[in-house]
């Protein structure tokens, strides 16, 4: 049994029973409290003058889901490999096994890779291991891409598309790249640096039920697609609620589910050292349209450019969905995160990660801001502080 999340979820369990690390999914799982277990929570030395930095990225959301399709571009080949919302790192080598193939059935082995975050570095990756010439062409390499700027946890289908678009074929096609990429990150589990690894989460409950949190507008606007819970369900793990006085937090009940998280700066260097170590090229480069791929050596090509695409490739479909980080000094002897109120707190190794995630899934939606607001972040602080006040 293993567990996956999804974005949504960070809020949604703190009101009652859990499923897939849900509060809102169609089964309930069962919550085994023990009030003669005791849990050691350590407390977060917490302030805003702690804050060492106040992150903003725009998710490249598609409502019809990522675009995988192959374009044919003068005498190029584009593979086309972007749009996935908030499941950039949780999808990314089952993405990039989609791309992969798609490029190889060209026949040509001279590959290009457009972009160096999540969707690039393993798509590239997935190239060489079948014998692929391939080399990167980015504009900023790590931690200078957007997909640095993620939250780090395995949600795969946060923000992938909306409802109406999530066909039996489009379900297929995502389920094979969920498991594809849960596989790879089993074997990524203990390497040095931690660049993936396993946490233990909390849900926490006031004594008095706050209200569910919104999976859509007010607008009418369709909700985000929940696949994790119907394709997905025998990845969960157990789930374990734990009353007052059994941990340090007063008089809440706590909700426990374990999530696999990435550390993203140590994954992304190990990325990038596998990458080069197997003789791939990195080149700067800056495409302002699809003109420019003209002067590339390779024939075939894997745009893996994320949000950048709506610019380069005019493409109005990709909609942006600001998130913003507050980043802290992170504690040796904290390994545990905590939902409360509208706030989330990751514990990285590479820093505390604290995002404000609104009352519904559409929070930042529509937003291609990136100004960072000091008050927001501020808030998230002293939300999960006040915990251990």
């Amino acid at each position: 049994m293993r567990q996956l999340i999804r974005r949504r979820d960070l809020l949604a369990g703190a009101g009652s029973a859990l499923v897939l690390g849900t509060l809102d999914g169609c089964r309930p799982a069962m919550l085994r409290p023990d009030s003669s277990e005791r849990i050691d929570l350590p407390p977060l030395r917490l302030d805003t003058d702690r804050i060492t930095a106040i992150t903003v990225c725009t998710r490249p959301f598609r409502a019809e889901g990522p675009r995988l399709d192959v374009e044919r571009i003068g005498e190029k080949t584009v593979v086309h490999n972007y749009g996935h919302g908030g499941s950039g790192w949780s999808l990314s080598w089952g993405s990039g096994s989609e791309a992969m193939a798609r490029a190889l059935a060209t026949g040509e082995r001279d590959i290009a890779v457009i972009g160096c975050g999540a969707i690039g570095l393993t798509s590239a990756l997935l190239l060489q291991r079948v014998g692929a010439r391939v080399t990167i062409y980015a504009k900023e390499l790590p931690p200078n891409v957007r997909s640095s700027l993620a939250t780090g946890i395995w949600s795969p289908d946060s923000r992938i598309c909306l409802a109406k678009y999530a066909t039996p074929t489009f379900k297929q096609t995502w389920e094979e790249m969920a498991r594809y990429s849960y596989r790879a990150y089993q074997s990524l589990l203990g390497l040095p640096g931690d660049p993936i690894e396993y946490f233990d989460h909390f849900f926490v409950r006031e004594g008095v039920p706050r209200p569910t949190r919104r999976r859509d507008p007010a607008d009418g606007r369709p909700p985000f697609a929940q696949l994790a819970p119907e394709l997905l369900s025998e990845l969960e793990l157990g789930h374990k609620s734990y009353p007052p006085g059994t941990h340090a937090l007063g008089e809440r009940t706590l909700n426990r589910q374990t999530w696999m998280m990435f550390n993203i700066n140590a994954y992304a260097r190990l990325l990038i050292s596998d990458y080069v170590a197997a003789g791939g090229r990195i080149e700067i480069a800056v495409f302002n349209s699809r003109a420019d791929f003209s002067r590339l050596r390779q024939k075939t090509i894997v745009n893996a450019t994320g949000y950048g695409a709506r610019a380069l490739f005019s493409d109005e479909s990709i909609i942006p969905v600001r998130g913003q980080l507050a980043r802290t000094v992170p504690q040796d002897n904290v390994r545990y995160g905590l939902s409360h109120k509208d706030v989330a707190f990751i514990p990285r190794r590479d820093g505390f990660v604290f995002q404000v995630l609104g009352d519904s899934d559409y929070y930042g939606y529509g937003d291609d801001g990136i100004m960072p607001d000091r008050a927001e972040a501020e808030h998230a602080i002293k939300t999960i502080a006040g915990l251990f006040a």
